[in-house]
């Protein structure tokens, strides 16, 4: 049988990672965020109230949601006046994630395949709980013998967030316009220094998604997963900065760091799929294999 204490710790990243379906979450009290008529993530009281401020941009709340107004028709029109109103909430410093703006443009749809309806600065999502989607890559080698290493990455001790945890070969945001391999190829450069040729044959393996509440508001995310199996002589190399060191690790290290404080919570999840995936870890092995698999593909309603 599986190691009882290393699966308890896996339970528990995923439980973390998906608090916002426990009793007990803020969801209850979120209003939904409608943009023409269609919801497209949820807004906590705390941030609710504060719009309340702009009513020429946001509709007081009724029914359970809060609405752009309708003379807001078009993308660009939304996009402007919500822009201009979190230019302002950042001025007054009064929430703290807008303190690590980004001027990042992140695309706001019900699903990921509807045409956007407007963008929002990435560090302003989490207000309202609108879907944020990334790619991460799994990059991997395997031996003459067959045995299989894992690269990952220890980000930067100056990144915004979760500096100096693990993290896989090269992840990123998806910025709005740009597509899922456009980022794929993008990420692998700068961050690891993988050429274009090389990166380009990663595999769209899986999606792995989930929902967590903290102070800075609803946590939506999708995240695009591929595999890259790299050349037994190649080494990724330090690019833009956001990466400290890579390490070739052997699997069984892996599944025990996973279990560890030192990863980044949502590339843990990615590496728990790629283990799940290659049969490092199976159903007739570990007792909590379903509750795995549930806790890596919860979607938000």
């Amino acid at each position: 049988m599986a190691n009882c204490a290393w699966s308890d710790r896996v339970l528990q990243l995923l439980r973390r990672m998906n608090n916002f379906h426990l009793p007990g979450s803020c969801r209850a009290s979120c209003c939904r965020f409608e943009v023409n008529g269609a919801q497209v993530g949820w807004i906590p009281p705390h941030v609710a109230s504060l719009l309340t401020r702009y009513p020429e941009v946001f509709s007081p709340p009724r029914d359970g949601a809060v609405s752009l107004c309708h003379s807001l028709d078009s993308y660009g029109r939304r996009s402007e006046a919500v822009d201009a109103v979190l230019q302002t909430l950042r001025r007054e410093d009064s929430l703290s994630c807008l303190k690590g703006w980004r001027d990042e443009k992140y695309s706001v749809m019900p699903k990921f395949s509807d045409p956007p309806l407007m963008w929002m600065e990435r560090a302003a999502t989490s207000l309202f709980g609108v879907k944020r989607y990334g790619v991460h890559i799994n990059g991997y080698i395997v031996s003459d013998s067959g045995e299989v290493s894992m690269w990952l990455a220890r980000r930067s001790p100056t990144k915004q967030t979760y500096p100096g945890l693990l993290d896989n070969l090269a992840a990123g945001g998806l910025a709005a316009g740009v597509g899922v391999k456009q980022t794929l190829v993008k990420e692998c450069q700068e961050e690891a220094c993988i050429p274009a040729a090389i990166a380009e044959k990663a595999h769209p393996v899986s999606t792995v998604s989930y929902t967590y509440e903290e102070e800075d508001g609803v946590f939506a995310e999708g995240q695009f997963v591929f595999d890259l199996e790299l050349p037994l002589d190649f080494k990724p190399r330090i690019g833009d900065g956001e990466v400290q060191d890579f390490y070739l690790l052997p699997i069984d290290k892996v599944k025990e760091l996973l279990a560890t404080d030192d990863f980044k919570p949502n590339c843990a999840m990615v590496v728990l799929d790629f283990l799940m995936r290659h049969s490092f870890i199976d159903p007739d092995t570990e007792p909590c294999y379903q509750e795995f698999v549930a806790g890596l593909h919860q979607t938000l309603e």
